[in-house]
């Protein structure tokens, strides 16, 4: 039971990151603080379900084909969302 949950919550953390493409859709996501802020927070999540979906590979065996295709999107939204919040943090 404990397998079924975490690949649930693991899979659902792949689609979260696209709800920021009609969020930018409105006028009030492009102006400066707010659109920083999302951006950032939108890397904060991509960050942690990545870390969400290790963790949960690793520690706790979780390692079916569905936690697998996961584990490897997730790891790449967590490189993109690391790199996001670097690239704000220089400029």
């Amino acid at each position: 039971m404990k397998n079924k949950i975490l690949t649930i919550v693991s899979t659902a953390m792949l689609f979260i990151p696209w709800t920021i493409l009609p969020l930018r859709t409105n006028e009030w996501a492009l102006e400066s603080p707010t659109a920083e802020i999302m951006i950032s927070c939108y890397a904060v999540f991509m960050i942690f379900s990545g870390l969400f979906t290790i963790v949960s590979y690793v520690k706790a065996k979780v390692q079916n084909p569905l936690m697998k295709v996961c584990l490897i999107i997730n790891s790449l939204y967590m490189a993109g969302g690391a790199a996001a919040l670097v690239m704000m943090f220089i400029s």
